[in-house]
Parts: structure tokens; C-alpha cells; sequence
């Protein structure tokens, strides 16, 4: 055997040890289809505007213009038109997981404190509880709960 009939050969035994081991690893990790859909939420992206309100001992908690919009927009995010209003956008392309539509991911790319014990600075004691209510009922899903086009997110401070 001459030296470029070693060398081809060793090159298609290489290459096909590396797409065995590829097709072996990959196939261990991949979730079972019928456990990814009961995940997943739209495979083509949304475009969805729950509305949140905040109210600490009564007085409504503005948001700040631009949460989520910079350098990188994130795909939950204001904008100047109707921040003042409570709306979030939500704008996500491709395959969306209820994970990425969780109200507590809005509250990490705004930078604030949300959960069933904490709003802001405010935490649950002597001085008040966080409550929450969506489209006018009561909620204890707090930071997992799953946002929907055009709900009403109540988050209450009292």
C-alpha cells in the first residue's frame, strides 16, 4: 500500500468514527418529541402583549422606558409607545418554551425583584403581602406564571 492510499484511508476511517460518536451522543441527548411539545408553545415565534400592573400600598408603579431594548434586544421587552400602559412585548422567533413566557424572566431583564414573598424592595411581613391576580383572579404562580396575549397582570403590595 502506498503512502496516499494510507493517508485516504485513514482519513474515511477518521471521518467515520467522528459521525458514529456524533450520532451516538446526540442521540442520548435529545428529548423525547412527546415531552419537547408538551413544552413548547408555538414553533414559529409569537407576538403577544400581556399588560402588568403594580400597585405598592396603592400607588401604581410606573416601568421604566426601553426594559430589554440595547445593544441586544431581548425578545421580552417596552417600548415608548404604551410602557406607560403596562405593556410588555413579547417578540420571540422560532421554536418559544413556556419557560421563555414566565413573568419572572421579565422581572430578571428589568433588573427587579419579583416572587410570591418579594416585589421590589417590599418583602412579605408586618408591613405587607404580594399578591397577584390575572385577568381579575387570584394567582400563586407569582414568578412562574406562564404570560398570555392580552392578560391583565395584577401584582399588589399591601
Amino acid at each position: 500500500m502506498n503512502t496516499d492510499t494510507k493517508v485516504i484511508l485513514a482519513t474515511v476511517v477518521g471521518t467515520g468514527i467522528v459521525l458514529i460518536g456524533a450520532i451516538l451522543y446526540f442521540s442520548k441527548t435529545q428529548t423525547p418529541s412527546s415531552t419537547l411539545s408538551e413544552n413548547v408553545l408555538a414553533t414559529n415565534g409569537l407576538h403577544w402583549h400581556p399588560r402588568l400592573e403594580i400597585y405598592i400600598k396603592g400607588e401604581r408603579q410606573e416601568f421604566t422606558n426601553a426594559i430589554g431594548l440595547g445593544a441586544v434586544h431581548q425578545p421580552i421587552h417596552t417600548h415608548d409607545e404604551d410602557y406607560k400602559n403596562g405593556v410588555i412585548h413579547m417578540e420571540m422567533t422560532g421554536e418559544v418554551t413556556k419557560d421563555e413566557t414566565k413573568l419572572g424572566r421579565f422581572f430578571k431583564i428589568w433588573g427587579k425583584n419579583f416572587s410570591s414573598t418579594q416585589i421590589f424592595d417590599k418583602t412579605n411581613g408586618s408591613e405587607g403581602k404580594v399578591t397577584m391576580l390575572v385577568n381579575g383572579k387570584g394567582s400563586f404562580d407569582f414568578e412562574n406564571y406562564e404570560m398570555k396575549d392580552k392578560d391583565l397582570i395584577e401584582i399588589r403590595f399591601e
